[in-house]
């Protein structure tokens, strides 16, 4: 992967040097002060409040020592795994300047640490016990409570992470492309179209009238549909890298099924530059992979 373990190794390694989460009742006989969010703190910067105080609800005494200990979480955020995980850090990193320490509630920690969780867990990190979840007050005290409320009423608003990173393929020659539909389960042609340009979370759609099966595999060709809005919802990395911000768009899929989920290996735009993709779907028709042949 390319934003893999490099990151999360940095971000563990600095985890482990803020100590146990005991010690932040210690925090609660110091005294703190407040001051302005900095425009280079990228991560809480225009989060929806000005002031933050320092020392943080995470130990940080310093503002330098704040912007390099935060800057390590803006991969984790790139990944899109929750839509509240910016506010729940913030929440840490930069705590609201009020007359009293506001943490965020248990259930925020929980529905963040979720999602978030398995995106460490890909490459072999725990939720760092800095972050448990148990140490943040119940909702029905005063506490950040999520913003995103509708996590039970609609699977399809928070992502499951994935540990797979996609981007467009360049179709270099059709032979193959060809090669890579012969390896994959399944090989669909399908239009995908962005909802929503605004929210953390981007949500997409596939265009049920433009599904053009080229290889349906274990698949039944009546499932294939539901299975791709499947990895459309799970799949927010990688279907953000192939969309690179467009609305919509026609691409090539294949991949793989892996008991209940289907995981997309390869993508290419399909565009009328795009010469040997098109000459790869029109031979395919009557192309014998290997196996077949023998």
């Amino acid at each position: 992967s390319r934003s893999g373990g490099p990151w999360l190794l940095g971000l563990l390694a600095r985890l482990l040097l803020w100590g146990s989460p005991g010690a932040w009742a210690s925090y609660l006989r110091r005294s703190s002060s407040c001051t302005p969010i900095p425009h280079h703190m990228a991560l809480c910067y225009d989060i929806g409040y000005s002031e933050m105080r320092i020392p943080n609800l995470l130990e940080h005494e310093t503002m330098p020592e704040v912007i390099q200990q935060s800057s390590s979480w803006l991969p984790l955020l790139a990944r899109e795994c929750h839509p509240d995980a910016r506010i729940f850090l913030c929440s840490l990193f930069a705590p609201i300047c009020l007359d009293r320490l506001i943490y965020p509630c248990r259930s925020l920690c929980e529905a963040v640490k979720r999602s978030c969780a398995p995106v460490m867990a890909c490459y072999g990190y725990p939720w760092p016990e800095i972050l448990n979840c148990n140490k943040f007050p119940a909702d029905h005290e005063l506490c950040i409570a999520a913003v995103s409320t509708d996590e039970n009423s609609s699977s399809r608003r928070i992502p499951r992470a994935s540990c797979k990173d996609c981007e467009l393929e360049e179709a270099s020659t059709a032979r193959e492309i060809l090669e890579n539909l012969c390896a994959n389960d399944f090989a669909v042609k399908i239009r995908i179209l962005r909802k929503n340009m605004t929210t953390t979370i981007s949500d997409f759609d596939l265009d049920p009238s433009r599904v053009e099966v080229l290889k349906h595999g274990p698949l039944l060709r009546t499932e294939i549909p539901t299975r791709l809005q499947q990895w459309l919802d799970i799949d927010a990395t990688c279907v953000h890298n192939i969309m690179r911000g467009t609305h919509a768009g026609v691409f090539v899929v294949s991949g793989e099924v892996q008991s209940d989920k289907v995981v997309v290996n390869k993508a290419y735009a399909w565009q009328k530059k795009n010469r040997n993709l098109h000459q790869a779907v029109r031979r395919w028709k009557h192309h014998r992979c290997p196996e077949q042949a023998g």
